[in-house]
């Protein structure tokens, strides 16, 4: 009796969305975060301009230099903070639509792969409406323990990230807080002590930097590459409860 094949990466389907994957990281730098490399010069740019424009309305019977000196460094520093934030929030950015492409990946790739054995809406909705944690729940169900992966934690991480990043205070700043604080790490977290504790910290305090975003493409990517080849049936141990009963309900109610 045949053993009935479940799920299938072939080697030019896993090498398409890997490379598809690393062209989307290295167009992000390349053509996004690059324009932030030299934001230092640009402040002192802004400086310069506030000054010489503030110049031109300078009375030195009615005007300390001082005070222009003052408001044109104030200028420099504004603008610095101000492209600094956009930097933060371009990485951000990026994070979550890596986050959200890869995702949008995996769950075609089982809606693909599960109607070559099993045609029903239920089970494909099931697919693209279930929680993250449920899709894992599904893979780790053939055998793949992928919660034992290094590249589980830093995929949970970014999932929580993308979320605070996206809806601000709630129930994934919770998760971020107790299990991921060092993502809550600024900017004021920086200077102020009283943010010390990440107990105290909300989504205000969520910080991305150039290491974490490589390190959550790593992951994808390594999640790409321990994709088994073939999954069998007979791999199987108890199907999630979410998957059982979709099938359950495609079952009972044929498509005509």
């Amino acid at each position: 009796m045949s053993d009935l094949v479940l799920l299938q990466m072939p080697e030019c389907s896993r090498q398409c969305l890997i490379k598809e994957h690393s062209f989307y990281i290295e167009q992000a730098q390349s053509r996004l975060l690059s324009q932030f490399d030299d934001i230092e010069s640009e402040a002192d740019r802004a400086a310069e301009e506030w000054l010489e424009e503030g110049n031109r309305h300078f009375d030195p019977d009615h005007h300390d230099p001082s005070d222009f000196y003052e408001a044109a460094n104030d200028a420099g520093i504004e603008f610095y903070e101000l492209l600094s934030d956009m930097k933060e929030q371009t990485r951000l950015a990026i994070v979550a639509g890596m986050f959200h492409r890869w995702e949008k990946r995996l769950r075609d790739w089982l809606v693909q792969e599960t109607q070559h054995w099993h045609r029903g809406e239920s089970v494909k909705w099931k697919i693209w409406s279930v929680s993250f944690g449920d899709i894992i729940d599904f893979l780790e169900c053939t055998g793949w323990k992928i919660r034992k992966e290094a590249y589980h934690s830093k995929l949970d991480s970014c999932r929580l990230i993308v979320n605070v990043y996206k809806h601000g205070d709630g129930t994934s700043v919770d998760e971020l807080r107790k299990r991921y604080p060092i993502y809550l790490s600024g900017p004021s977290a920086a200077y102020d002590h009283s943010f010390s504790d990440a107990s105290y910290r909300d989504y205000s305090h969520l910080r991305v930097t150039d290491e974490h975003l490589q390190s959550f493409a790593k992951a994808i990517k390594d999640f790409w590459q321990d994709v088994p080849e073939e999954v069998l049936e007979s791999q199987l141990t108890v199907l999630p409860d979410w998957f059982g009963k979709a099938l359950q309900k495609d079952i009972a109610s044929p498509q005509r």
